[in-house]
């Protein structure tokens, strides 16, 4: 079955940098979009950034734009989000999520990474 799995979060002060992993399995990861999408505490869902499925078309977030950068590696299943310049209001729990179909709405998640920012 479709098993996506997050890693990378910590707690970081502002202005430092932190790169998360999403490691896929149980389907064709090159045949899918995916994407990262976090939730703040007590807030609602927030998409973040896009990749598609060759890695050749990327998209943000106009509050992470300049600061993340997204980028795969089919070879390895996975994916990638580096983050810069983190703020405290960067502080939430990121998901990786693969495109319903190969792109699209979102399918299915990973169980998160949590992200905190704090002096």
């Amino acid at each position: 079955q479709v098993q996506l799995v997050e890693s990378g979060g910590a707690s970081v002060q502002p202005g430092g940098s932190l790169t998360l992993s999403c490691t896929a399995s149980g389907f064709p990861f090159s045949t899918y979009w995916m994407y990262w999408v976090r939730q703040a505490p007590g807030e609602g869902l927030d998409w973040v950034s896009s990749i598609n499925n060759l890695g050749g078309a990327t998209y943000y977030a106009d509050s992470v734009k300049g600061r993340f950068t997204i980028s795969r590696d089919n070879a390895k299943n996975t994916m990638y989000l580096r983050m810069d310049g983190l703020r405290p209001e960067d502080t939430a729990i990121y998901y990786c999520v693969r495109a319903a179909g190969v792109a699209g709405t979102f399918g299915s998640w990973g169980q998160g990474t949590q992200v905190t920012i704090s002096s």
